[in-house]
């Protein structure tokens, strides 16, 4: 199964990686006659037959010609010949949600990932000092890191993000919703690495190594800390889904990502009204992509023996 779940996350990976090359039409291009519109232009022209009631037919003496490897895109139809190609319908803009699903999977897992990350060396840093340091120094960060702890994550991350302007350019959104997940993420790495490091402190070669001169540094940073590092991956591995489900509720609810930003959590604003999805259930796609990641990542760590906390 942990086979399967690495092929998951690398076909999510590619996808992403691949996304300009992948994507039939530019993410933030709306076709006005395709509002709703199903998946379709594959094979045959598709028609809008009734605006009011969202009715679409494929025009079947009209048959379409997909250009493959033409303006840098694997396949698409331009509208001059029956276009456009839409793969998973169109959204409530008329623009192609197959499209901005692979877009919005280098932001979602890009700001996942980094926040990760950013959790992760806080919470190591922290909690090798507090393991290694002992007495009052350990005393201190162990208590910061419980009260951080015992705060529920998303609540916090809501009321962050609420007191800051609700407009602001992506590339500041990305950045603030890094900030806000490391500073929720990290006390849970810190608490498993202040155990390791004071259990592995006791050890012989710690010892020695003082004895042999060996600096505290030296020995946290090349020796201690390396001895954490299974515990680290794990960690990371159910850090990564719960920043992305984070992400995703921020942008459904308004605090995240504008609209114009393909996001997994902005593409399910428009999923919100329930009549629309039962019309048109292609608008659950992001759902579903968030879905694949989690279930991927749980099978990769679904052996492991290490704690299995959950962050959001």
């Amino acid at each position: 199964m942990k086979k399967a779940g690495f092929g998951l996350l690398i076909f999510v990976t590619l996808a992403a990686l691949g996304a300009p090359w992948l994507a039939p039409n530019a993410p933030d291009r709306s076709f006005p006659d395709r509002l709703y519109a199903p998946p379709g232009g594959y094979a045959y022209e598709q028609r809008l037959v009734n605006r009011l009631e969202r009715q679409f037919e494929d025009d079947v003496s009209q048959p379409v010609s997909l250009q493959w490897f033409t303006d840098g895109r694997l396949v698409t139809v331009p509208e001059a010949d029956g276009g456009p190609l839409l793969l998973l319908g169109a959204d409530a803009f008329g623009r192609d949600t197959f499209s901005r699903l692979l877009y919005g999977a280098r932001a979602s897992l890009a700001l996942a990932l980094v926040a990760t990350v950013i959790a992760l060396l806080l919470g190591a840093l922290i909690g090798g000092a507090a393991g290694f340091a002992g007495g009052l120094v350990d005393e201190v960060l162990s208590r910061f890191t419980d009260f951080v702890l015992v705060l529920p994550a998303i609540y916090v991350a809501l009321a962050l993000r609420a007191v800051m302007p609700l407009v602001l350019p992506p590339a500041t959104v990305f950045a603030l919703l890094t900030l806000i997940f490391a500073l929720v993420g990290w006390p849970i790495v810190a608490r498993g690495m202040r155990a390791i490091i004071a259990s592995e402190r006791e050890r012989e070669y710690v010892a020695a190594g003082l004895a042999l001169g060996a600096t505290r540094w030296r020995l946290l940073s090349r020796h201690l800390l390396p001895a954490a590092t299974g515990y680290l991956a794990v960690q990371a591995t159910l850090l990564l889904p719960a920043f992305i489900l984070a992400e995703a509720t921020l942008s459904y609810v308004g605090l995240g990502f504008p609209d114009s930003v393909p996001t997994w959590g902005t593409m399910l604003q428009d999923a919100a009204n329930m009549s629309l999805v039962a019309e048109a259930p292609w608008m659950l796609a992001p759902a579903a992509a968030i879905f694949l990641v989690v279930l991927g990542v749980n099978l990769v760590v679904q052996r492991d023996p290490d704690v299995h906390t959950s962050l959001f």
